[in-house]
């Protein structure tokens, strides 16, 4: 199970970074471009084609891993239709009925061939549900679910890190419950969502457009319907509410909010959470990283309350829901304005400062000779390489090499898919391989980590100017990798996912630092990913 979940995860996450640069590149060709307007907030035509990208990464990868279940083909299908029709909807800008239309397509799929729907009625669980009442409220859901993560996609990160939250936690309750599949599909979600996010932080580079955030929204709602399957899950359904989050939360008042003043409830506004806190004052990385925040805590709260009443779990999600809305209300009511975050800097003329100016020059030139010594070395140290691993590393390898001759406008996005895949590829094999067993070599290669973390921090905490900023993504990256070691009822396999999270985490910090600290030298990073994809082919041979 653990290799599935691993493979489906970073194939996923390098077809996705992997489609991204000449999909960028033909946007505005074919076009897949989001004009500014009234209700955005970028000032600059921005390419819409993230979804595309993520989406096709996702689903080929769940095709390609995906264990034996029936449930498969309907779900890749269903989830292609709503693909196909978002795509369309982004070049054509198409009417909310014809988008209803691809939507109910695509449920009538994975509902008569798929068999999925609500196989149980919140407080009705001893009593057996009549069709005629789930296929509808099935239905309804899914309509729900697919425009939800549309609607909060209104900041950049928004929604991709919104529904990043969502498939961890349907995945950890997956994993609970020994679902593989559904397990399976959310690992390759999360693959593709990491991959577009590193481009879609503020500011945003690319947008999902709606062929992602209904293809997210849809999966979703799917994955929740999986999960509220006695068969398979012993969840309630209602813990599904939790799961979905915020966007649906939100979804839910806003368009009550404007039935209620006489609206209809598909014409945008702005009264969205994202926007109710900018008007508070917040920032727009402070906005997001808030609502990431209340994201997390929902989907915490459908741990905590998974084996809780529907009774229990509708109360606390009222509760939630009253408190949040609530304080918007009585903030914009009373003129409550948030202070602006002050951009100044606490060092001043001093030791301290100087102090820090050399840290912020010496820090980057220490990782820019210990990550690539590190790389170099962890080539030999894996005990055995699969050949499935080896094909996948001379692919990349082409690739990457492609990337880097054909597409040099492109090179630096080449070289960061093939650091991240190369080194995810040397972290897992070296766990699977026995390394942790051989305790003089674990103990320099977890110590050159540590050394290469601090190094991070430092040019973090001390960098100058725009050299290298946090974004919303990299305090998600980072709450993952305190919070997934620390997760109860991990079985035997999965503490070797936990560390390999939190060592890739500092990894892929220091390529971000390098790429913005060294543009002119690309090239030499370029050739530290070939060697990495080129070794590992190598030592599958050996």
């Amino acid at each position: 199970m653990t290799s599935a979940i691993f493979f489906s995860f970073i194939t996923s996450l390098f077809i996705c970074m992997a489609l991204i640069p000449p999909l960028q590149l033909n946007a505005g060709r074919w076009s897949f471009m989001d004009l500014p307007g009234e209700r955005k907030v970028h000032a600059n035509p921005i390419p819409r084609i993230g979804g595309i990208a993520f989406g096709f990464a996702a689903l080929l990868s769940v095709f390609f891993w995906a264990p034996q279940d029936p449930i498969i083909t309907p779900v890749l299908v269903s989830a292609t239709i709503i693909l196909g029709f978002g795509i369309w909807d982004d070049r054509a800008n198409l009417n909310y009925r014809t988008k209803l239309v691809g939507q109910l397509l695509a449920i009538f799929v994975v509902v008569i061939f798929g068999h999925i729907h609500f196989e149980q009625i919140p407080f009705l669980h001893d009593e057996e549900a009549p069709l005629w009442l789930t296929m509808p409220l099935t239905v309804v859901f899914l309509v729900g679910a697919s425009n939800a993560v549309n609607l909060s996609d209104g900041l950049d990160g928004l929604a991709g890190g919104l529904a990043f939250l969502s498939f961890a936690g349907i995945a950890y309750l997956a994993y609970l419950s020994h679902e593989t599949t559904v397990l399976v599909l959310a690992a390759g979600f999360l693959g593709g969502l990491l991959g577009f996010l590193r481009y879609n932080t503020y500011p945003a580079r690319i947008f999902m457009g709606d062929a992602g955030s209904q293809l997210l929204g849809f999966s979703m709602g799917v994955l929740v319907l999986l999960m509220s399957d006695p068969a398979r899950a012993p969840f309630p359904v209602t813990v599904g509410l939790l799961v979905l989050g915020l966007p649906f939360l939100d979804t839910l008042a806003v368009m009550g909010q404007r039935l209620a003043k006489g609206r209809s409830p598909f014409i945008g506004d702005r009264n969205h959470v994202h926007h109710k806190l900018l008007a508070l004052g917040l920032s727009h990385h402070e906005a997001v990283i808030v609502i990431y925040g209340i994201q997390a805590v929902m989907v915490g709260l459908a741990y905590l309350l998974r084996w809780q009443s529907d009774a229990l779990i509708f109360t606390m999600y009222g509760a939630f829901a009253l408190a949040m809305f609530a304080l918007f209300v009585a903030a914009e009511r009373g003129g409550l304005l948030l202070s602006e975050t002050s951009k100044g800097r606490v060092l001043s003329d001093t030791k301290l400062a100087r102090a820090g100016i050399w840290l912020s020059d010496m820090a980057p030139r220490f990782l820019a000779v210990v990550v690539p010594l590190f790389l170099i070395a962890s080539v030999f140290l894996p005990g055995h390489v699969p050949m499935d691993v080896g094909y996948a590393a001379f692919s990349l390898f082409a690739v990457v090499l492609g990337g880097l001759w054909f597409m040099p406008e492109y090179r630096s996005h080449f070289v960061r898919g093939g650091l991240y895949v190369g080194s995810a590829f040397l972290m897992y094999m070296g766990e699977q391989s026995g390394i942790p067993e051989i305790w003089p070599i674990y103990v320099t290669q977890n110590t050159l980590l540590a050394l290469i973390a601090l190094l991070v921090l430092l040019s973090m905490r001390f960098s100058r100017g725009n050299r290298f900023q946090t974004t919303p993504l990299d305090y998600l990256m980072v709450f993952f990798a305190l919070i997934v070691p620390l997760l109860p009822e991990m079985r035997a396999d999965m503490p070797t996912l936990s560390i390999l999270a939190a060592k890739l985490i500092v990894l892929y910090f220091s390529f971000e630092l390098l790429l913005h600290s060294f543009v002119d030298r690309v090239k030499h990073l370029g050739f530290l990913s070939l060697w990495v994809l080129f070794g590992l082919g190598v030592r599958a041979w050996l």
